[in-house]
């Protein structure tokens, strides 16, 4: 059973930071690409936005040009896991963040269709 945990939301000033986390478990964490998607208030599931990706290396990642200098993604296999770093945010940045995982491991997809797997999401919620 594949299962990714997203950890590490929470209520923050803007300006502030936050790293988000997401653990799986039950698949080769390593075969997959992984990637940040956000879901705003009001905003339908099938509205969610593209945040961020990484190759299963980490060699290659791609940003939305609204997060290009402010986030940052990173992976460690050993652990199963990858973060997403948050400065400087904004209240527009408030929004559920889901990862996801995709295939092939290689190359970094903005397409949610191309995600096989979903964490449950963590709250993200920035005040002005």
């Amino acid at each position: 059973q594949v299962r990714l945990v997203e950890s590490g939301g929470g209520l923050v000033q803007a300006g502030g930071s936050l790293r988000l986390s997401c653990t799986a478990s039950g698949l080769t964490f390593r075969s997959y690409a992984m990637g940040w998607f956000r879901q705003a208030p009001g905003k339908e599931r099938a509205q969610r936005e593209f945040v961020t990706g990484i190759n299963w290396s980490g060699g290659s990642t791609d940003y939305a040009d609204s997060m290009k200098g402010r986030f940052t993604i990173s992976r460690d296999n050993a652990k199963n896991t990858v973060y997403l770093q948050m400065n400087s945010l904004k209240p527009e940045d408030t929004a559920v963040y889901y990862c996801a995982a995709s295939s092939p491991p290689w190359t970094v997809v903005r397409e949610e269709r191309s995600y096989a797997y979903w964490g449950q999401g963590t709250q993200v919620t920035v005040s002005s």
